[in-house]
């Protein structure tokens, strides 16, 4: 866009942002697409390119399309402001679909008369006329273009009416006496207009036919339903082409406008406000949203709980917790701590030599850990409608479309989240390995003191059986005085462990919530503050 702007900076003057405003509305409809109505986005583009491509050609130039219906006068008052007989009149009038061209000052004109579409044959140069009467100065740099009639019943024709309506800088409405509240152009043009009242005129032709003490009253009558249609700034000029009435105070209205060089800027600037309220009328006005790093918790959160990540953390610490309690306790009695069965085992979880699997495989028995997939549903729908909360309904679809389709990948990633996870349930700190060497070389002491006893009884070996009773007692009450003491490091180490997995699951629930779920709600909530950002700029 920035290129396409480059060569419109000789018409930008003092103290308009034109570019800034089209390139506001060309960032908007991209931001759109795919979000709102495609005609609507379709319609901002071609405005933007049409605006850009119009400020990229001749500064000096207005273009002004005289326009009207079969009868109406208007190649007649086209003939009027030219002076020249170009444009064929009444039942001398060609089926030709072209418009009919005359320039003001030829200068930089050709490739502006080029973009409008106008063939050679249908283009006149004003100044290359013999006739270079003074009046016709005033209308140097006037682009005029006579339009088929819009009423034809050739398609072609008023086809072309709508494509060079679209593109003149002002455009002259030619009405007939006895025409003029047809709904055929009120419906069709005049009112759909109502934004572009900046640029454009009415004439009401054949005024010479109307008698004089009615042609007030008929002047006012177009006036009241021009104010119904919105166009209460729209001049109404009574004219005769045919005998001259009205036709110098036309004229100079068309070049007052074109002196003042506003008519090219005003109708850009009608052009990109109009198809920057229709899209923002597609879209809505809601404040923009973030989503934040609390309710993105939120989220994890209640995935995890989904998952049955709580359940799991809780099996974890107590199955590290059963197995420490085995190693570090007075190995006669520390059986005692695996009754009941592994709490990680009742979940269907097994822990190997390579960490946990959760498949029921090698255990026999179907998982119980399973992710709750209606829970999954409900929580990023509930989600997408908190960060759309006061969005137009395109944009809370838009959300909605963006995690919908993807909540059944996301129960597969966390179900793989789980299926994925080391739990750590077969290694042990190194201080409950150092334990357990203790304890079972206490019990070895308690097995050689009680045989050493033994023996002295029976004078087998030396000494009495005292010593080494003593001693076998010593080893037993060293063994459970050590088992009892190790319970608090047993409980820290099993929450830790528990807190590890539990970091570990929730690192990998994050991960898959943020690529399904986060992303893309942010990438919607970036394009609405980009729609925004740019109708601003091009309603500013």
């Amino acid at each position: 866009m920035t290129s396409l702007l480059e060569g419109a900076k000789n018409l930008v003057t003092r103290g308009t942002e034109i570019g800034a405003r089209i390139e506001g509305l060309e960032t908007a409809a991209a931001a759109a697409e795919g979000r709102l109505d495609d005609a609507v986005v379709a319609d901002a583009r071609a405005v933007a390119e049409r605006a850009a491509g119009r400020l990229r050609l001749s500064a000096d130039h207005t273009v002004v399309a005289i326009a009207g219906a079969t009868g109406s006068g208007k190649s007649s008052t086209f003939n009027a402001l030219t002076g020249l007989e170009l444009s064929a009149v009444g039942v001398r009038r060609p089926t030709t679909s072209w418009a009919t061209a005359c320039v003001w000052g030829s200068d930089g004109a050709q490739e502006l008369l080029d973009w409008l579409g106008i063939p050679a044959r249908h283009q006149t140069t004003r100044d290359s006329m013999l006739d270079t009467r003074r009046e016709d100065t005033a209308l140097d740099g006037v682009v005029l273009l006579d339009l088929p009639d819009h009423d034809s019943t050739e398609v072609s024709h008023h086809l072309e009416v709508d494509r060079l309506v679209a593109l003149a800088d002002l455009v002259v409405w030619v009405l007939d006496p006895q025409k003029y509240a047809d709904a055929a152009i009120h419906d069709r043009y005049l009112q759909p207009l109502k934004t572009h009242d900046e640029v454009m005129l009415v004439v009401l032709n054949h005024i010479d036919s109307v008698p004089e003490d009615r042609r007030q009253s008929m002047v006012d009558d177009v006036r009241r339903l021009l104010d119904q249609d919105g166009l209460q700034r729209v001049p109404v000029i009574a004219v005769s082409a045919r005998e001259g009435i009205g036709i110098d105070e036309l004229r100079a209205e068309i070049a007052g406008r074109v002196e003042a060089k506003k008519a090219t800027r005003s109708r850009i600037e009608a052009d990109i406000r109009a198809a920057a309220e229709r899209l923002q009328d597609a879209g809505g006005t809601g404040r923009t949203r973030t989503l934040t790093a609390g309710r993105v918790e939120s989220l994890v959160d209640a995935l995890g709980e989904a998952a049955g990540v709580p359940a799991v953390v809780d099996a974890v610490e107590g199955s590290s917790r059963r197995r420490l309690l085995r190693a570090t306790g007075w190995p006669v009695i520390s059986w005692a701590a695996g009754l009941g069965g592994d709490p990680l085992d009742r979940l269907g979880l097994d822990v190997g030599e390579s960490g946990a699997e959760l498949s029921g495989r090698s255990t026999g028995r179907p998982r119980t850990a399973v992710v709750d997939r209606n829970r999954v549903d409900t929580e990023v729908r509930a989600l997408a409608d908190d960060v759309s909360d006061g969005l137009g309904a395109p944009w809370a679809a838009a959300v909605q479309r963006a995690t919908a389709p993807r909540v059944p990948e996301l129960a597969d990633r966390l179900d793989a989240t789980l299926a994925d996870a080391d739990l750590d349930g077969t290694r042990l700190p190194g201080w409950a390995a150092a334990v357990r060497v203790v304890q079972w070389l206490l019990l070895l002491g308690v097995v050689a003191g009680v045989v050493w006893a033994v023996l002295a009884a029976v004078d087998v070996a030396p000494g009495g059986p005292a010593l080494p009773l003593a001693a076998a007692g010593g080893c037993v009450v060293l063994g459970i005085v050590l088992g009892l003491g190790c319970r608090g490091l047993v409980a820290g180490a099993a929450r830790r462990r528990a807190e590890e997995v539990g970091e570990r699951l929730e690192s990998g629930i994050a991960a898959a919530a943020g690529e399904l779920v986060v992303t893309p709600v942010e990438a919607e909530l970036e394009a609405y503050t980009a729609t925004r950002s740019g109708l601003a700029k091009a309603l500013h």
